[in-house]
């Protein structure tokens, strides 16, 4: 019979190649595991010699020479006495041991020399442990002295038991203990020394000096050589548990306030990710790993900071007092603000760093707090962010939390959140667009138009040169166009859904100003599709007579701003919203409503300038009065912004200068008090309002209505000052606010005194009568009674 050949070949190179990665990590992870075994076994072994030599050598036991000795010597007295006995004299059971030891082999071949035997059995080792045991351990002839006794010791000979004599204190001596403890107790009785006023101002003072000077030595080291020092990290962080109640608060928010200004300065401008398993197996040089543990302590101290600073806010919100009572309920709110105010920073600092999303939901709640200066505080950082963040990646992790927010608290939340939206850098999209398009990037040739047009030589240099400009323009551009267009769009995504939600939802909201004033500002950006829904959206708003002025102002505005972009395309005429403001604008007056009237003023610059295409003679000359009439009873700035309106429409509509003439044209007669533009025949009359504003005590007033009754000249002796007809009505309008409640400039006063002339009141009068004056002036009054009941008969009568 033949052997038969084994079937099974060596692996070829192509199947080992198609082993899983899976198993061949298997393969090297087990391997890895029985090495660090062994080296663990081997470890443990190394230890316990180590902790057997350290015994031996710190074990130092008492001499037993002597004991020694004397046991040596008792052993042999009686070996030389057994040897000395005869056989007779030994009892028969002591005999017949001796025969039966006699006749072991191990007897014979012992060697005498050492009394321990060959085959120690278990048992007798027990046996002489119990019997040592069963010894008591103090002895009756001796009771004078005290005998402490320490573990025996076991050699050649056996066991030797070792005791130590206990030293004998004097009575004296215990008196004096007792008495040293006795005093240790009343002192720990008695209070603290008190302090006075003065000795304790001082020593805080030189207690908090010590700490900033520790603190501020801290610091430095660490800006030194961050790298080296990042262990100071962790002991200047430990610094904010301060437990010395004299500094503990201001100690605290000092070391808030230092760790937030490093971890701003030490930070890199790129988010440190997580090592992986390969990456730390593998060998590298000696700075990366430096620089790897700088920015492995760096995000762990970071992470523990902000876990400290959420930690504090949480104890002020939830008013827990600690047990160590360090610091009172009261100071856990200043505390708290500098936690806040820390956050802040590094919000806005380190948008790019590890956790900035952590930091986005902590504050953001804040912003809706009810303490007015964290609210404040966290809504000018989140402004701050919306306005530096060009990408818009962090700008997006807001409005994310943010929408979040609003709908979780049911709509019912501060409208600063919504106005932060207003700061959004969303209308660089558009420009970097025109720019794109303008700068279209150079398109490379292809390798079919270089083979048929250049040699080889010019193909060649086309290449590094095409190179060289791919290397220009990644350096140029930070981020990539498309990126911040996705990023923008999915921003002003979640920006409408809140707006719309609040529209849909919650129109009794005072949300709604914010909502509507946002909408005014990105209704560019919103897709025409939306833009009928929204228009019956916001009419229906204001027919329903239950939003206030203000916010059937914001309302117009809305409407008109995103008809004014992209609605252009949309042939509507918004006939409504122009006869909703007409009808409302004498709700305006020299009170409260005199702040919305910067509303106004943008209100008719895109309803009437911007569209100006759209909008009829007769509904520019029904303004025109309208407002004319309305600059009668306003504050002076009011009256400044409305007459630079008129005068802009005026320039815009040539045609208005009908108004300026008393002869009527056409039929019909004014209706002031119809609420239609189109149909109150405000051709037939003219601005009589402008005589009167003439004689204004403002200046600039009259120079305005002087200024327009001419016809508004851009020449001559009319015309205004520059300084005047560059500004917008809104420029105006704030340049002579009256919120100071004082003249800008200055009115004089109408009669001013002249030196020199006294007038006398009796140059004017006749001389008989200034006598009579005197006369009357210098008579004593004698006081009557009064009697009225002669008059009273006399009506009788």
């Amino acid at each position: 019979m033949k052997a038969r050949k084994s079937k099974k070949r060596a692996p070829s190179f192509r199947k080992l190649l198609k082993t899983s990665k899976v198993k061949l990590d298997n393969k090297l992870k087990n391997k890895q595991y029985k090495q660090q075994s062994t080296a663990k076994k081997y470890r443990k072994e190394q230890k316990k010699l180590r902790e057997a030599v350290k015994d031996v050598v710190s074990k130092k036991p008492f001499p037993l020479e002597d004991k020694k000795q004397v046991y040596r010597a008792q052993r042999t007295e009686e070996e030389e006495e057994e040897e000395a006995l005869p056989l007779d004299m030994m009892d028969e059971d002591d005999l017949q041991l001796l025969k039966d030891l006699g006749q072991m082999p191990s007897f014979l071949t012992r060697d005498l020399s050492s009394s321990e035997p060959v085959h120690v059995k278990k048992r007798k080792q027990e046996s002489i442990i119990d019997k040592y045991e069963k010894v008591p351990r103090r002895l009756q002839t001796e009771p004078e002295k005290e005998v402490i006794h320490l573990l025996p010791i076991k050699d050649k000979c056996g066991i030797i038991p070792q005791t130590r004599e206990k030293p004998v204190v004097s009575i004296n001596t215990k008196e004096e203990e007792e008495q040293e403890e006795m005093e240790f107790e009343e002192v720990t009785e008695d209070p603290m020394p008190k302090l006075t006023t003065e000795e304790y101002i001082i020593q805080r003072q030189r207690k908090l000096q010590e700490k900033k000077i520790h603190i501020a030595a801290l610091a430095s080291a660490i800006l030194s050589d961050p790298e080296s020092n990042i262990k100071k990290l962790k002991e200047l962080r430990a610094m904010l548990m301060e437990q010395d109640p004299d500094v503990a608060v201001i100690v605290r928010k000092l070391v808030m306030i230092s760790l937030m200004e490093l971890f701003k300065d030490i930070t890199p401008s790129y988010k440190i990710r997580p090592l992986t398993e390969t990456e730390k197996a593998s060998k590298v040089r000696k700075e990366t790993q430096k620089l790897r543990e700088f920015e492995e302590g760096l995000v762990s101290q970071y992470k523990f900071y902000l876990e400290n600073l959420e930690q504090i806010i949480k104890d002020w919100k939830q008013r827990k007092l600690k047990k160590s009572n360090v610091v009172s309920l009261k100071a856990y709110k200043g505390l708290a603000q500098v936690a806040v105010k820390s956050l802040c920073e590094l919000l806005v600092a380190l948008p790019h760093f590890n956790f900035h999303n952590n930091i986005i939901v902590l504050i953001v709640p804040l912003m809706n707090d009810k303490s007015k200066l964290i609210s404040e505080m966290c809504c000018e950082a989140v402004q701050k962010l919306f306005k530096q963040d060009k990408l818009g990646h962090a700008s997006l992790g807001v409005i994310k939390v943010i929408s979040g927010f609003v709908k979780s608290q049911n709509y019912v939340v501060r409208p600063e959140l919504l106005k932060s939206f207003l700061y959004l850098r969303i209308k660089e999209i558009e420009v970097k667009k025109d720019t794109e398009d303008i700068n279209a990037p150079k398109k490379f040739m292809s390798y079919k138009e270089k083979r048929k047009s250049l040699s080889r030589m010019q193909r060649k240099w086309k290449k590094a040169e095409e190179k060289l400009e791919r290397e220009l323009r990644e350096a140029e551009a930070s981020e990539s166009t498309e990126k911040k267009l996705k990023l923008h769009t999915e921003t002003l995504n979640m920006v409408f859904v809140t707006y719309f939600r609040i529209l849909k939802k919650a129109q009794r909201s005072p949300l709604l100003p914010a909502v509507l004033e946002g909408l005014a500002k990105f209704a560019h950006l919103i897709n025409v599709e939306f833009f009928d829904d929204l228009l019956v959206v916001l009419h229906t708003l204001i027919e329903s007579g239950e939003l206030s002025y203000r916010e059937c102002l914001h309302c117009v505005h809305t409407a008109f701003h995103i008809l004014s972009g992209q609605g252009d395309v949309l042939n509507i005429d918004p006939m409504k919203f122009y006869t909703h403001l007409y009808k409302t604008l004498f709700k305006l007056h020299a009170g409260a409503t005199n702040e919305d009237v910067e509303i106004v003023l943008q209100c008719l610059d895109v309803m009437l300038t911007k569209r100006r295409k759209q909008v009829s003679q007769q509904r520019a000359l029904a303004f025109i009065k309208r407002l004319c009439t309305l600059a009668l009873h306003v504050l002076p700035d009011s009256s400044i912004g409305i007459l630079a309106t008129n005068r802009v429409l005026m320039h815009t509509f040539p045609k208005t200068d009908l108004l300026l003439d008393n002869e009527s044209q056409g039929s019909g007669i004014f209706l002031p008090e119809l609420d239609e533009p189109e149909y109150c025949n405000a051709q037939n009359t003219a601005l009589w309002e402008l005589h009167a504003l003439r004689r204004h005590y403002h200046p600039v007033v009259q120079r305005f209505a002087s200024h327009l009754i001419a016809g508004a000249p851009s020449e001559g002796s009319e015309a205004l000052r520059p300084d005047l007809s560059r500004r917008s009505a809104i420029e105006l309008f704030e340049t002579y606010s009256m919120k100071t409640m004082t003249f800008n400039p200055p009115v004089l006063s109408a009669n001013p005194s002249k030196k020199g002339k006294i007038f006398h009141v009796d140059s004017y009068l006749n001389e008989d009568l200034s006598q009579l004056i005197r006369t009357h002036c210098n008579e004593t009054t004698i006081q009557l009674p009064l009697d009225f009941t002669r008059y009273l008969k006399t009506s009788v009568r």
